[in-house]
């Protein structure tokens, strides 16, 4: 297995290369690699401090990463902070403003051996935490080599994932190289011991603490605040799959008015979505006051609109996967998504639901009975304290994550 891991990321290697020619996500990942080493010499010229590595996946993980930084930089201000990323799209967006709490941010390498030692001998971390799943293996055994602390962070496990299988010795190996590994649910704690993965915590979700920051100082809008004159609904990271459930609910609700963030803002479904909806439709890019439908065609806002909110609706699980239903939640809001085919992928949908402030809906039908049900002033009233009761109940992964790492797993350097 070793071997064949080292040949898929030599020819993944090869294959994002080629496919940057035709595709502008890849060509984004290429390009954006493109004097990668150099730069992190650069970095660690002028920051030669103690220094611990994050590294993520995309933008949702560094969402649960965020958090657990601010608590480590808290405690440890005189350490630097880097955080790399593997997608074009949590990068990109990561880029374009300064982050709090990090001093550099770039993507990590393909997980080609020689990548990878190149990679851990300039960052030369005195720490490193992987956040909920992106593992790479030759990363990983670079980092062992140099007896460098490991931490897995926001971990959730499923049952049918490969750690589990008889065949995944190659991947339940990766996992037991974790100095500690902090779960989200009592569950991957269980599944890890069985693979006698023992050194692990469950410490929960540190989204839950970002997202509370999040409603506690969101970003002004009064633009969109002036153009309200009804009740909200929030329509959050929609895709195609999710609009044609929502389309035909929006051109018949009376009285309210939605603000619609794409997943996606490039190509042509804006312009769809447009010609379908019935109603006062236009772009935040070309705003007027007078609207009914405000299409949101830019990137950063969402995590604030839930403010303006009465109900919201989340969008992905049809697809790829559902996005975050926490920010709605953490304004105190009931949220609505699909009904997704693997619960278990997204613990936190099961756990909106059994709380009652969570609503997984499957078609039109379920979708208008719901909402007709929310727009009554018992239950709505009772699912919001359902969410704020969620919250509250969640709150303080990051800083139980940071504690323990001190307490039980790592000598101060």
């Amino acid at each position: 297995m070793k071997i064949l891991y080292q040949l898929g990321m030599l020819l993944m290697d090869g294959l994002m290369k080629l496919g940057s020619h035709w595709s502008p996500r890849l060509k984004q990942g290429v390009s954006g690699r493109e004097g990668l080493f150099e730069k992190l010499e650069a970095f660690r010229k002028k920051h030669p401090s103690p220094l611990v590595w994050f590294h993520v996946a995309s933008l949702g993980e560094y969402e649960q990463a965020k958090p657990v930084i601010a608590a480590f930089k808290e405690k440890y201000p005189f350490w630097a902070v880097a955080v790399s990323f593997f997608s074009p799209s949590g990068y990109e967006q990561a880029i374009r403003k300064k982050q709090l709490w990090v001093d550099h941010i770039t993507y990590i390498p393909t997980d080609t051996p020689s990548h990878a030692k190149r990679f851990v001998k300039i960052l030369s971390p005195d720490m490193a935490v992987f956040i909920k799943y992106d593992l790479w293996a030759n990363h990983i055994r670079e980092l062992k080599k140099q007896a460098i602390p490991l931490f897995l962070v926001a971990a959730a496990f499923r049952a049918e994932q490969v750690y589990f299988k008889w065949y995944g010795g190659f991947f339940r190996n990766l996992l037991c190289q974790f100095d500690h590994i902090f779960t989200q649910n009592s569950l991957s704690k269980d599944l890890l011991e069985k693979i006698n993965c023992t050194r692990v915590s469950v410490t929960g979700d540190p989204r839950f603490d970002n997202v509370a920051r999040i409603s506690t100082q969101p970003k002004s809008f009064p633009d969109i605040r002036e153009g309200i004159n009804a009740p909200v609904m929030v329509l959050g990271s929609v895709w195609q799959e999710d609009m044609d459930l929502l389309i035909p609910w929006i051109n018949q609700s009376a009285d309210i008015q939605f603000i619609l963030a794409p997943h996606d803002i490039q190509g042509p479904m804006i312009q769809r979505w447009q010609q379908a909806i019935q109603k006062r439709c236009i772009r935040y890019s070309a705003y007027k006051s007078d609207w009914q439908v405000l299409i949101i065609d830019n990137i950063g806002m969402l995590s604030s609109l839930y403010q303006f909110g009465r109900w919201a609706y989340v969008g992905g699980a049809f697809g790829k996967g559902l996005h975050n239903i926490l920010e709605p939640l953490a304004f105190g809001i009931p949220v609505m998504f699909g009904e997704l085919k693997q619960v278990s992928r997204f613990p936190e949908a099961g756990i909106s639901e059994t709380y009652g402030c969570g609503f997984p809906v499957k078609n039109n039908a379920m979708l208008a009975e719901t909402m007709n049900q929310l727009m009554q002033p018992e239950p709505y009233q009772k699912a919001c304290q359902a969410a704020r009761k969620l919250l509250l109940a969640n709150l303080g992964s990051a800083e139980k994550t940071i504690e323990t790492i001190k307490e039980t797993t790592w000598k101060e350097g």
